[in-house]
């Protein structure tokens, strides 16, 4: 970070991911005197791994979330084991983006929205900020309707779909409650819903036994065929989440890390990647159970197009009966873990999101109530709608796959422009080499959804009107994206042009 960044003061109204009291301590487990001249540490240590752990395995809530187990399913009911080698590439790519975001972080003290509104000028801040808003209610629209099926089928249906939505809305008060015993509380308790997921959908693996031999082969040889695609391009666009590239810039900052001091700045990053890395890997193997699962149960059979998240349970009931512990149950258990953990981590996320775009300060209940809100009116009427009808749920699902997947470029670009930047990153700007592999890599992820959504709005638009709607708002898409781009290639920060004008009345 260049040193007129460092000497910013902070200002007393500036709002901030966490309060200095809100850290979990690092400072102390060693000494500055510990580490030599380059700034290396003198030697691994678990105890600061540990410290260091937590939001990674936040982040990684939403490669877990009730959308990516029903692309699960789906790529499994329909592509078998194919697709696998996919969804491990597709997880090394997220961990690429998450690792940006927690490096972006880490070295600048400010989390990507933050940065978003002291780098852009106001309208493209404020259209950085709907679009993340967007996103974050097609995500968290997605999470609680998987809670409410999922708090539905464990009430036999005695809980209609909207006050299942009801409930789960509840449970950002469970957050606050939460928050405010301590990151390290709130932590543990994603640490057991994780758990909750991997022993539920871990169960269902032991008790359909899926081919090992299949497995593997779909893991190590890619293979993709025209009947295929759609679930491809489906598991490529769950992986990538909009909202979660800013949650994790801003997540790191709950450890005490002084981002003037580079050694420890690096240190950070050594573990974060660490965390994330095994955070990411634990996720992958949870995918993996699913996919797996209905692959085994239901490739190659005439229902496999029909499945999805709401009627999957049922249909594994029916293909393996009940029995002690009943696998619709387990299937239900493991969906309302994922759906009320990542409906939490949106609550956290939309906070930091409107926090750092519009810096807002206040009290943390009003703005999570807020959050909430933009999510759960919408929710309600889907439930109320679509509560009748399966096929509708799944219809309404490939619209906010659609919707995230528009997203993506608002939060990937200035990420990797940001994080480019040597005159706000300084010596953790990415290297050449990690620049071009980074663009690389979104650039792929933006075609595929490009793919994605050309291909939904060309069956979608129906009419003329419908049609040059859909064409308007594809060239000013266009536009904005080509905007960020050449914007990252050329602006220098606004605190260092601000700096730099100030010097030049000091000389005149």
């Amino acid at each position: 970070m260049s040193e007129t960044e460092r000497e910013r003061p902070l200002l007393a109204t500036e709002e901030r991911a966490y309060e200095e009291s809100e850290k979990v301590h690092i400072v102390g487990v060693d000494e500055d005197s510990d580490y030599d001249e380059l700034g290396n540490s003198p030697r691994f240590s678990w105890k600061k791994l540990w410290l260091f752990t937590g939001p990674g395995f936040l982040m990684s809530i939403a490669f877990l979330d009730p959308g990516n187990l029903e692309s699960d399913l789906q790529a499994g009911a329909i592509a078998g084991y194919s697709l696998i080698w996919l969804l491990m590439w597709a997880t090394a790519i997220g961990l690429l983006i998450q690792l940006l975001s927690a490096r972006l972080g880490v070295a600048t003290g400010r989390h990507l929205a933050e940065l978003c509104r002291e780098e852009y000028p106001t309208w493209a801040r404020m259209v950085l900020w709907i679009m993340a808003e967007i996103a974050l209610i097609g995500a968290d629209i997605q999470e609680v309707i998987g809670s409410a099926i999922a708090i539905k089928i464990l009430s036999n249906g005695l809980i209609p779909l909207w006050a299942g939505v009801v409930i789960t809305a509840l449970d950002c008060f469970i957050f606050l409650f939460l928050e405010n015993y301590g990151i390290r509380k709130l932590e543990a308790v994603f640490a057991v819903l994780i758990a909750t997921m991997a022993l539920a959908f871990a169960w269902m693996f032991g008790q359909t036994k899926p081919s090992g031999t299949e497995l593997l082969v779909g893991a190590l040889v890619p293979k993709l065929s025209s009947r295929t695609i759609k679930q491809a391009v489906g598991i490529v666009g769950c992986i990538i989440m909009p909202h979660n590239v800013f949650l994790h810039s801003a997540l790191v900052q709950s450890r005490e890390v002084d981002p003037k001091k580079r050694f420890r700045v690096k240190e950070a990053l050594k573990y974060y990647s660490i965390e994330s890395a095994a955070a990411l890997a634990v996720s992958f193997i949870i995918n993996v159970f699913v996919t797996t699962v209905f692959a085994k149960s239901f490739y190659g059979t005439d229902i496999a197009d029909t499945i999805g998240l709401a009627n999957a349970g049922q249909y594994l009931q029916d293909q393996y009966g009940g029995g002690f512990f009943p696998i619709l149950y387990i299937w239900a258990i493991g969906v309302l873990a994922a759906g009320q953990s990542s409906t939490i981590t949106g609550t956290y996320a939309g906070q930091f999101i409107m926090g750092g775009f519009l810096n807002l300060k206040m009290k943390k209940w009003v703005r999570a109530l807020i959050t909430r809100s933009f999510a759960i009116v919408p929710t309600m009427i889907v439930a109320l709608v679509f509560d009748s009808s399966d096929s509708m749920l799944d219809e309404l699902n490939e619209w906010l796959n659609v919707l995230q997947s528009v997203q993506i470029p608002f939060a990937v670009i200035p990420l990797l422009c940001l994080v480019s930047n040597e005159q706000i990153m300084g010596s953790f700007k990415i290297q050449p080499l990690v620049q071009t592999i980074s663009w690389i890599v979104a650039a792929l992820v933006i075609a595929i959804n490009g793919y994605l959504m050309v291909d939904f709005f060309s069956g979608a638009a129906t009419s003329v009107v419908l049609l040059v709607l859909v064409i308007i708002f594809a060239i000013a898409y266009v536009m904005f994206v080509l905007y960020l781009i050449s914007r990252g290639l050329t602006y220098t920060p606004r605190q260092l042009v601000a700096s730099q004008k100030e010097t030049q009345r000091d000389d005149e």
